[in-house]
């Protein structure tokens, strides 16, 4: 255990022995005493002995008053020192407690019980001023570790402390901030106005109670460097509930501030486009419906939706299409004012939010806008891709007075803008509800059509136009629906495409005919190759190839009995992709028709890049046979056309010994429609196959 030594530094003897008896009776030791008689004696005894008490007397033979008191203090700093003086020097004793001493002993009340009782006062004085260092320095290791800033004032203002974040927050060290007043320390300002904020420590001295930061509280760090902070500031007490000062505690909230305003930005916004999603919308349209209601103006909404734009994500997959999209919302955005909203609600649909219009051909005039903007091809990954649109147009008050009914009623009109040929746009109209309805009703009903069995094939037969005889068969689906009867395609096929329900419903119709086809074969009914329409979602879909040929598989079909339908316009979408798949399913054996021709694209190229087997002339041709001479001429090349190509022509919808006649004159090589026979269910069907003919009049001569 290292000695603890007390300096008595007096040249009195009678003082050194009371002191000295002091030493041995004291019972706060053990303590080494140690004697001088001069300063300089004392000064070189601190130098080598640890000495945690002085006792010193002013009046010594090399040192007089103060000064001897101050070269002590300079020699041993932090060492109390305890006077001992005459009677007639109190005075020069008070002055050196001024300066640091601890205590004074006085002539004539120096004895050794009084030497007892210094040594006892300077030894708890020690132990407090050790207990007390040891709680500072652990509260200013405390202060320093945790993460957040402090700060401390007077009761004046002036800065008493920091902690190590606080001095990195403000860029002022704790030896600089000393002594500064608070403000030119921690200088802050409101974040919106840019003014100065008034400093939380003031009303916290002013009101004695803990105040918090200003909202949206920046920081300005002495190099200018701003941050956002908050936090709280308390005042001081001393024991007698007095206000000595005060204390902040601050933290940095920049970068949750910022991913707190990043959050809500992406809680209103969509990912993909960034353009505000259906929540923003909605409180933006509710405001427009209260401004408009107000200053009695109309607003329009504009729902969109892209026609066929899931066959770009199923055949160039979701990353071709999110930039499609990213590039559709640019030119929605562009083609519509700044004061307007577009919105995406998710998928290819969008919601355009016209806050102000004179009357519906201001929102006729946007609409017009947006189908002209989005017809120019989008070029993606070096693919020039094509992408219309159908749009619904509503306006407040007239078709709905709150947020939810304009949207809703919008989105019934880009239904029938879609049903129109899409590629348009469509007004509301009050009766337009009731038919959403039924196509609501339908659609439900399509999602158990399958598992119910309530669909059915019906066939109609192909013919011969020269010798009459029965080529092949298309099969027509029907849905036996249980309240409204048998409907035709037409009636369920256009939602089934709209809601993705086509793909189960075209797997089905695919393995129905495959399987009726080999069933006829199994009665000895001779091999005739039956036909089915093939969608563009199903084209396009994944896995098709390998559906088609496990299903000839599996049903045991010659692959050359099965004919897909194919429209102009499903053909024509990537082209590039669609020729590798016709290439496919020709080397499989399978036979391709255009369906439709002449409604589409009637490109002549593409008949000579896809291997084509027949084209099926639009049933409109036929009907226009009689009334139109110059319709005549375009049959007549379309059939030279295709015979130059070595291709089959079928023409759709003969229904007169006329226009049979004419296409007979036209060398058409195969005719289908209610002339010859209208679709019927597989055993009827197999009954004309036993005849091997058609029943049509004009035939009744060829046996």
């Amino acid at each position: 255990m290292t000695e603890k030594h007390i300096l008595l530094l007096d040249n009195n003897p009678t003082h050194v022995e009371f002191f000295r008896a002091a030493l041995l009776s004291s019972k706060d030791g053990p303590f080494q005493g140690e004697f001088a008689t001069t300063l300089s004696q004392g000064l070189a005894l601190l130098h080598q002995k640890r000495i945690v008490a002085i006792f010193a007397n002013l009046s010594l033979p090399d040192s007089q008053g103060l000064d001897t008191f101050e070269r002590l203090l300079e020699a041993a700093p932090g060492v109390p020192v305890l006077i001992l003086c005459g009677a007639d020097q109190e005075g020069l004793a008070v002055d050196a407690m001024r300066r640091g001493a601890k205590d004074y002993l006085l002539e004539g009340h120096i004895d050794t019980y009084s030497f007892v009782r210094a040594i006892r006062n300077m030894a708890e004085r020690k132990v407090a001023e050790e207990v007390l260092f040891t709680e500072k320095e652990r509260a200013r290791v405390t202060l320093d570790s945790i993460g957040d800033a402090v700060l401390s004032t007077d009761i004046s203002g002036n800065v008493t402390y920091l902690n190590v974040v606080a001095e990195q927050l403000t860029g002022w060290s704790r030896s600089e901030a000393q002594g500064k007043p608070l403000a030119e320390v921690f200088q802050i300002i409101d974040g919106g106005s840019r003014e100065p904020a008034r400093n939380p420590m003031e009303l916290a001295v002013e009101q004695d109670r803990t105040v918090g930061l200003t909202m949206n509280c920046v920081l300005i760090r002495r190099d200018g460097f701003e941050s956002a902070i908050e936090d709280s500031a308390a005042p001081i007490h001393d024991r007698d509930g007095i206000v000595t000062g005060a204390v902040m505690v601050f933290h940095d909230v920049s970068v949750a501030r910022e991913m707190a305003i990043q959050m809500s930005h992406l809680a209103q916004h969509d990912c993909l486009t960034d353009l505000p999603n259906r929540v923003l919308l909605k409180d933006r349209l509710t405001q427009a419906i209260t401004l408009a209601h107000r200053n009695g103006h109309r607003l329009a909404v504009l729902f969109l939706d892209l026609d066929g734009f899931k066959h770009i994500n199923d055949s160039l997959g979701h990353t071709v299409g999110d930039k499609v999209l990213q590039s559709i919302a640019a030119r929605i955005v562009a083609a519509v004012r700044h004061s307007d909203t577009v919105s995406r609600q998710g998928g290819d649909e969008f919601v355009v939010l016209l806050s102000e219009v004179k009357n519906a051909r201001d929102a006729s005039i946007s609409a017009n806008k947006m189908l002209a903007s989005l017809t120019v091809p989008h070029r993606v990954a070096q693919h020039q891709l094509h992408v219309t649109a159908s749009i619904g147009v509503t306006t407040y008050p007239e078709d709905g007075e709150d947020a939810e009914t304009l949207i809703k009623n919008a989105d019934t009109a880009m239904y029938h803008a879609k049903a129109s040929g899409r590629n348009n746009y469509k007004f509301f109209k009050k009766d337009m509800n009731v038919r959403a309805v039924e196509r609501q009703a339908l659609e439900e009903g399509l999602r158990y059509a399958l598992e119910r069995e309530e669909f059915v094939l019906h066939y109609q037969p192909k013919v011969n136009l020269t010798t009459g005889k029965i080529t092949g068969a298309e099969a027509l689906i029907r849905w036996l629906h249980p309240d409204l009867g048998v409907l035709p395609p037409l009636q369920f096929v256009p939602i089934a495409e709209d809601s993705g329900l086509i793909l189960p419903i075209g797997r089905w119709v695919l393995r129905e005919a495959c399987r009726q086809a080999r069933a006829w074969l199994n009665e000895g009914l001779r091999a005739i190759p039956v036909g089915i329409n093939i969608s563009s979602l199903e084209f396009r879909s994944n896995g098709f190839l390998e559906g088609v040929r496990d299903t000839l598989n599996d049903s045991r079909l010659d692959p050359c009995s099965l004919e897909l339908e194919m429209t102009e316009g499903v053909l024509m979408q990537h082209a590039d992709s669609t020729a590798a798949m016709l290439k496919a399913l020709k080397d499989m054996g399978v036979r391709l028709t255009v369906d439709d021709f002449g409604t589409g694209y009637s490109s002549l190229s593409y008949l000579t890049r896809f291997p084509i087997d027949a084209l099926k002339l639009d049933q409109s041709f036929a009907h226009k046979i009689a009334a139109e001479t110059e319709h005549g001429a375009i049959i007549n090349a379309v059939i030279s056309m295709a015979k130059s190509l070595k291709q089959r022509v079928i023409a759709e919808g003969v229904e007169t010994a006329e226009q049979l006649a004419f296409l007979r004159a036209k060398a058409c090589d195969e005719g289908q429609g209610y002339y010859f026979g209208p679709a019927v269910i597989p055993e009827h069907f197999a009954k004309l196959l036993e005849f091997r003919i058609s029943a049509a009049p004009s035939f009744e001569s060829v046996h």
